[in-house]
């Protein structure tokens, strides 16, 4: 099979590659191996999109449980015995451009000495007249485990999550039905709308208005819930283990 190679440390993994009948390709490839971090598989997803991904963890840099060694997944991949997750995107559109994302968009404040202000409908219908602080995004439920949980202290399982970063108003972080859409209009900024760690950015001013909605686009992967194994994640953060021995009175 014709491959496309990316993330860290490739030379870790390149050697592997033929071992299970992998061949590296430029072009006219069918599947890419993003071997790294969740960084990893979200900029080969933004450089590749459509194409299927499989997701591996650098093991130099993240340990892996003993099930998910690479060679482990190479050869399951081989013998057809990994599932593919498929994944709706999220989008904003703003300025007549669209940032597609696999895991969040979001609208934050450009300059960091100064809070966005900004307005927010809910398919048409107004939510809040204006709230105040960092910003405010939309994020899938792949997405849910990332930057949208280091804010709600939630996740979600179905729908859209809509989240209120450091807001100074009482206003609830809610989980969306997926067709909802979700227009923002920046009272006072500027503001900089991102996709996941893209580096491109559209910048809007007083007055402008970005629409969040669930894209009909799909990230197809292989592999996932081996890339997003919770062991494995204990051996990347062994602080976050329960402390033994430890009770509440």
């Amino acid at each position: 099979m014709k491959i496309k190679l990316v993330g860290k440390n490739l030379e870790d993994i390149r050697p592997l590659l033929s071992r299970y009948g992998f061949e590296e390709a430029e072009r006219e490839f069918e599947l890419v191996i993003a071997h790294g971090g969740d960084g990893a598989l979200l900029g080969a997803e933004r450089e590749y999109p459509g194409v299927p991904k499989l997701p591996i963890r650098d093991a130099g840099t993240a340990e892996l449980c003993p099930e998910h060694r690479c060679e482990l997944q190479l050869e399951a991949f081989r013998r057809g015995e990994t599932p593919l997750t498929v994944l709706p995107k999220v989008a904003g559109t703003a300025r007549g451009r669209t940032l597609y994302a696999l895991n969040d968009v979001f609208l934050h404040n450009l300059e960091l000495s100064s809070a966005l202000r900004y307005r927010v409908r809910i398919d048409g219908e107004l939510y809040a007249n204006e709230v105040v602080g960092d910003g405010v995004g939309l994020s899938s439920v792949h997405g849910s485990t990332a930057y949208y949980r280091s804010i709600t202290h939630s996740i979600f399982r179905v729908g859209l999550g809509l989240a209120f970063s450091n807001s100074t108003e009482e206003v609830n972080h809610l989980v969306l039905n997926s067709t909802s859409r979700v227009e923002i209009e920046v009272v006072r900024g500027p503001g900089v709308l991102i996709a996941d760690n893209s580096p491109e950015q559209i910048v809007l001013n007083e007055g402008e208005k970005v629409l969040l909605f669930e894209s009909e686009l799909q990230a197809r992967i292989y592999g996932l819930a081996n890339f997003m194994c919770p062991k494995c994640r204990l051996l990347r953060h062994p602080n976050k283990l329960p402390v033994r021995g430890f009770h509440l009175l």
